[in-house]
């Protein structure tokens, strides 16, 4: 988000930084549907939109294949509200 806020941070290392976590959350949701439970959870709706929005960061997100899945389910719930 140093891209889309224009703060002051070096954008490379927090790419850097990016792949470490999302890797780290993408081995989590390898074998789990939600981050915690086998069902939606506060935890889920916390993260979700700082990864749904990561891609406008310039933080590519088609080498994490469960976190897109992981994104898709939530997306599916009948509740959901998109982005405006």
């Amino acid at each position: 988000m140093v891209k889309v806020f224009n703060a002051p941070y070096d954008h490379v290392e927090t790419l850097a930084i990016a792949a470490k976590i999302l890797t780290q959350v993408e081995d989590h949701l390898k074998d789990r549907p939600y981050l915690v439970a086998d069902r939606l959870t506060a935890a889920d709706v916390a993260l979700y939109s700082y990864i749904a929005r990561a891609p406008d960061g310039e933080v590519d997100l088609a080498p994490y294949p469960a976190i897109r899945g992981w994104l898709d389910r939530i997306e599916a719930h009948p509740r959901f509200v998109p982005f405006g």
